[in-house]
């Protein structure tokens, strides 16, 4: 009688990871040193630091665990928020799940879930599976309050280059109720409303006009407020991210520097708000509070 159960791992949902950096510097005697972390006693000017390029990571993480009877799926989301989770089969042979796939579960900030487990349905006969895991930031559950979001940049040197519905990539959901604001790089980036910071990426260092290749990898901040929405503040400077993931923010705080990354044509910051409206990012109108008054956006 055979009871073979054989299991192919999953596809998984991007969200980046931190980039490391290597430090060079020469000794007394002459000689390079390379080491993973900064030399102590030595001047930041005669210390190299090199960055290695970070590669996406996950927003949920797959673990498959074997058991006596077959194999229970675990997720596990690894940010400071709340990440919705679907598990479905891309391939099964003489396989039954409990419960049954696909399904979908909101997994708390940082927290581990045991999804389903999974057995021969005929023990007598071999089977087979394998798994894709989706995932998307937020809780669908989220109810938007109304709100003023503060102004996101400092300083008086700042205009709306692109509004709500902007044509130039303001045209899909997530980015459809979208601010850019021209700025110059390095100016000071501030909360627009308080939350817990919930997702950073500031490793990445280019950008330009190639969408599909730049569109996803803009340096940002997601941060999570309290009525489920998120804001996030894109195309910031490399290591222009100033609070890190789990960090609480008041609003008016300086987070980050503004820059020139991802899919971009020139210095700005794009600034959204979103919620998850089941397995789907969408962005949300939102009014905008500045020192004069109610700030008119375009589109709006």
């Amino acid at each position: 009688m055979y009871r073979t159960l054989a299991v192919a791992l999953c596809l998984l949902a991007a969200a980046p990871l931190a980039a490391q950096k290597v430090y060079r510097w020469v000794d007394e005697r002459g000689v390079v040193h390379y080491t993973d972390r900064p030399p102590p006693g030595r001047e930041a000017g005669r210390v190299e630091v090199r960055r290695l390029p970070g590669e996406p990571g996950t927003l949920a993480r797959l673990r498959i665990e074997r058991t006596d009877a077959g194999y229970i799926a675990l997720a596990r989301n690894p940010l400071a928020g709340p990440v919705e989770v679907r598990l479905e089969f891309s391939d099964r042979q003489n396989v039954a799940s409990e419960p049954a796939l696909p399904l979908t579960r909101v997994l708390p900030a940082a927290a581990e879930s045991r999804l389903a487990t999974l057995q021969l349905a005929d023990p007598g006969r071999p089977g087979g599976f394998s798994l894709k895991l989706a995932a998307v930031p937020g809780d669908p559950s989220a109810q938007p309050q109304d709100v003023d979001y503060q102004l996101p940049v400092g300083g008086m040197s700042w205009r709306i280059d692109q509004g709500f519905g902007g044509a130039f990539s303001h045209d899909d959901d997530q980015n459809r109720h979208a601010v850019d604001f021209a700025v110059p790089e390095g100016t000071p980036v501030l909360a627009a409303r308080e939350g817990v910071v919930m997702q950073v990426e500031s490793d990445f260092h280019k950008a330009g006009m190639d969408r599909e290749k730049f569109a996803s990898r803009a340096n940002h901040i997601r941060i999570l407020h309290p009525d489920g929405t998120m804001a996030v503040y894109a195309h910031l400077a490399p290591d222009g991210v100033l609070v890190r993931e789990g960090q609480r923010v008041r609003a008016g705080q300086h987070i980050g520097h503004s820059g020139n990354t991802g899919f971009s044509s020139g210095p700005h910051l794009h600034f959204v708000v979103q919620v998850n409206r089941g397995m789907k990012l969408e962005s949300i109108p939102f009014r905008l509070a500045g020192p004069q008054g109610t700030i008119a956006i375009p589109g709006q």
